[in-house]
């Protein structure tokens, strides 16, 4: 839809052209053909936490800099559309279900680690107490392994454990597994789905007038634009901050917002110029013993390359230092089983920076303490007009592109439903 036709407004207008509005715009494009709709998107680029690139310093490989596993994969709908629009979808183990490559699987210290890990997380699921507690509450008394715990816990939310909470936690289903790839990655298959949308990028919309009878009031970078109805589909962090103002102001929105934040979890990929030195498509961690340490994918789907992974605190810090100290410490981790040289044989390519993101501002959504029944809050129309999507609106499936996918839809029904 060309930016003159603003003039006479549109039916639905959809903020935010991530997983959760693609799939809003896309199920009311089927269910609505007769309604006029504009997905809008601040930045310059269609995906949101959904992204691929194709560095040079890669020679041109897909990389997922955002989230790069169909989670959930038999029954996440990513899975089925990928195959639809003619993306492969590869189903080799992931290194931490049955069937994937672990390098330290048969180690003994490992073993004990995981067992531990396991034993946390029986804890947290079988957790049925009216109090919601912060997760480091389900830690085992003087368990040896407590570093590992938080490490894998804040590789689950995205924060510590003392920051997030144990029933939201304890609700968290992707689905039945097993966890596959798209090896075109995961922000091409947004993208792709995204082709017959009318989006609009670099179109930030700064403030949301409902406060007329007949028509919302959107102030964007390009002009104002009139709409019957909004679904809001951008992250927690950009509500909580008000980067979007809303008139009348909606004080519930940004206080459930601001209490189910983004997490932090950043990508560093590194070049292995000796790629016969790393088995394929096996998972290592950096450390048992620390809790601030990294998950290293090695060679994902045979290409000479290194995927580290790190979260929470770690993960802040190493994005405000930069890149060459996310390089410095994932040598250091991997010289434990790599040896001394390992260094030598690997250089720095890119590395996500989700936490400065300015229309995102972190990973995934968690919950607070106390906070989990705001995502319902959250995910609640305001008044039939204004309507909100995306991951942190999924009761079960937040953190996910597919529980995005589907809270989209969910509220595109509930727009169809409205505009009769």
């Amino acid at each position: 839809m060309p930016m003159e036709s603003w003039r006479s407004g549109v039916d639905v207008a959809i903020i935010g052209a991530g997983a959760a509005g693609v799939a809003a715009a896309r199920a009311l494009q089927s269910r609505r053909p007769d309604l006029a709709l504009a997905l809008l998107e601040a930045s310059g680029r269609i995906g949101g936490r959904a992204r691929t690139d194709h560095p040079a310093e890669l020679d041109g490989l897909a990389i997922d800099l955002g989230c790069g596993w169909l989670h959930g994969a038999r029954t996440n709908a990513w899975t089925a559309i990928a195959e639809e629009v003619g993306l492969t979808v590869d189903r080799t183990p992931a290194p931490w279900s049955e069937g994937g490559r672990q390098i330290e699987e048969k180690d003994a210290e490992a073993r004990a680690a995981r067992a531990a890990v396991n034993g946390f997380f029986e804890r947290v699921y079988s957790y049925d107490g009216e109090e919601d507690l912060p997760l480091s509450a389900m830690l085992a008394a003087d368990d040896p392994w407590t570093a590992q715990v938080h490490a894998v816990g804040a590789f689950m939310t995205g924060d510590e454990l003392d920051r997030s909470s144990v029933i939201d936690l304890g609700q968290y289903d992707p689905g039945p597994g097993p966890d596959w790839r798209i090896r075109q990655g995961y922000g091409t298959l947004v993208a792709t789905y995204a082709a017959p949308l009318p989006v609009h990028t670099k179109t930030e919309v700064r403030r949301i007038d409902h406060s007329g009878a007949g028509h919302i009031l959107l102030s964007t970078g390009k002009g104002d634009l009139k709409a019957k109805a909004v679904i809001v589909a951008v992250s927690t962090n950009v509500l909580a901050a008000e980067k979007i103002a809303f008139w009348p102001p909606l004080p519930d929105k940004i206080e459930a917002a601001a209490r189910l934040p983004l997490g932090l979890a950043n990508k560093l990929f590194l070049k292995a110029h000796r790629p016969e030195m790393f088995p394929a498509d096996t998972h290592l961690l950096g450390s048992h013993h620390s809790r601030r340490t990294g998950a290293y994918q090695l060679k994902p789907f045979g290409a000479p390359i290194v995927e580290a992974y790190f979260a929470g605190d770690l993960a802040r810090d190493l994005e405000r230092q930069g890149m060459d100290a996310a390089f410095d410490f994932s040598v250091a981790e991997m010289k434990r089983v790599f040896g001394s040289d390992v260094g030598k044989h690997l250089s720095p390519a890119v590395m996500s920076g989700w936490a400065g993101e300015p229309f995102v501002g972190g990973s995934y959504s968690y919950a607070t303490p106390g906070a989990p029944g705001l995502r319902q809050v959250l995910a609640t129309p305001c008044d039939r007009r204004i309507f909100f999507a995306g991951e942190a609106c999924s009761p079960t499936r937040y953190s996910t592109a597919h529980g995005a996918y589907e809270s989209g839809v969910v509220a595109a029904e509930a727009v169809a439903a409205a505009l009769i």
